[in-house]
């Protein structure tokens, strides 16, 4: 029985590229298995009569295809000498370069190709950040990029049968600060918990919809944890193996203490930041990991205003963080929804993932030798915003700090993410956890 296709955000970007005239071949990036090949291939099938599908993983002969020189013609005629089956219609024809990551050279070949004009290329793969420069100047000025997250809580409440009106219905709560009534607050909170548990990986999501309980999807986090240890294994390089894994295995043990700032000394005995710096680069320029820089000061310019030694690092995807807690705290959390001693880490987490996908990059800020600190911040044309995951009750003093105190006079007002319904207090605007993904198109709409 063919699979279900899950509705994701690019499939308007790739609809919306195929109508640009001026459209340049397309590089689609992002951590493996987070859709990339399955949303490429559901829109060709729907917009091209030829789709010349090429995975460098799966039929590595095709890396021949350039023997003769990166020109349009040269690669095509090349590609049928190999498979004479495949048909290229100008004007109705997609090639899609499958796995990227095995052969980069492949980019240097997208100029001629839109040169030429004649065929529509799509280029995908995961660690891409990893050669990114070597793809930026094989092909540059003749790609557009784009990046692909695992699913975020609106596709994760379309894959669930909710409408792009329910989300606007969310959005107008918070636009008009109306607190939710109580079947919504019951609904959207469980759902979003479900949500935290999972995460967005496709597979996982597409388990738990079509046996509506989580059985069976520890089992397919775990397989994608292994897996990604074996990419770390295969594509580091070095020494550099041994490390980057003890990074990635500390970070849920990191973020579940109190102060949740990456200490490299815990990492190993005798570790030393310069050691390892490269190592958290790599996780980075993976996908795998997102990096939250401390402030130097809470005030504008973020970029340029951050200590590059002092960080949290938050995992890309929610699910795989819980998926890698000990056997008890998944059974705790799966069976009774108990966050117990992880519940910061589970919300910062997810908060910080929400915000990537918004766009925004991390920053934190904590002063020293004080309690002042602010979880997140975020910017507006004009007015830099603290945002703070409370998983405790509780007043927001540090946020109360820094919107009343005239040392931070960028900051105007502050938001709130808690457990609880919609509020208003001291400029400071509270919603639930579960509004956090929409939080760039709420400061975009003019509010507060």
């Amino acid at each position: 029985m063919a699979k279900t296709y899950l509705k994701r955000k690019i499939d308007e970007y790739l609809d919306l590229w195929k109508k640009d005239p001026n459209r340049r071949p397309l590089i689609v990036r992002g951590p493996r298995q987070v859709g990339k090949t399955e949303s490429i291939l559901h829109f060709a099938g729907a917009s091209y009569q030829s789709i010349i599908y090429i995975n460098f993983v799966e039929e590595p002969k095709y890396k021949l295809i350039t023997e003769d020189g990166y020109k349009a013609e040269d690669i095509i005629r090349n590609i049928s000498r190999i498979d004479p089956s495949k048909q290229f219609e100008p004007g109705q024809t997609l090639i899609f370069f499958d796995e990227l990551q095995e052969y980069p050279e492949i980019s240097t070949s997208l100029k001629f190709f839109k040169i030429d004009g004649r065929f529509d290329v799509i280029c995908s793969g995961f660690l891409l950040g990893i050669h990114y420069r070597r793809i930026e100047s094989n092909s540059v000025g003749y790609k557009t990029d784009y990046t692909m997250c695992s699913m975020d809580y609106e596709e994760f409440l379309w894959a669930k049968g909710y409408k792009r009106a329910d989300v606007e219905d969310m959005l107008c709560h918070m636009r008009t600060l109306t607190p939710f009534n109580k079947v919504e607050m019951s609904v959207y909170s469980r759902l979003f918990l479900d949500y935290c548990i999972l995460g967005g990986m496709p597979a996982v999501v597409r388990e738990y919809i079509e046996r509506d309980t989580f059985e069976g999807t520890l089992s397919i986090q775990r397989q994608l944890l292994h897996d990604y240890r074996e990419d770390i294994r295969k594509y580091a390089s070095g020494m550099d193996q041994a490390r980057i894994l003890n990074v990635f295995e500390q970070i849920p043990i990191q973020l579940a203490k109190d102060n949740k700032k990456f200490q490299i000394s815990n990492v190993a005995r005798g570790a030393r930041f310069k050691d390892y710096r490269g190592c958290i680069e790599w996780l980075r320029d993976a996908g795998i990991i997102h990096i939250c820089y401390c402030l130097n000061y809470p005030e504008l310019p973020l970029r340029g205003n951050h200590d590059d030694t002092k960080y949290k690092i938050y995992f890309f995807d929610t699910g795989l963080f819980v998926a890698m807690l000990d056997d008890e705290a998944q059974e705790d959390l799966r069976a009774n929804r108990n966050l117990n001693v992880y519940k910061g880490a589970l919300y910062e987490n997810i908060v910080g993932e929400a915000l990537i996908k918004c766009g925004y990059d991390l920053y934190y800020y904590k002063k020293e030798d004080s309690t002042l600190e602010g979880d997140f911040f975020v910017r507006t044309r004009t007015n830099l915003v603290p945002v703070e995951v409370k998983a405790k009750g509780g007043t927001a003093k540090s946020l109360r700090t820094l919107i009343q105190s005239d040392r931070y006079p960028d900051i105007q007002y502050g938001l709130k993410l808690t457990a609880g319904n919609i509020g208003f207090d001291d400029n400071i605007y509270t919603f639930p956890y579960f509004c956090a993904y929409l939080l760039k198109e709420y400061i975009r709409s003019g509010k507060p």
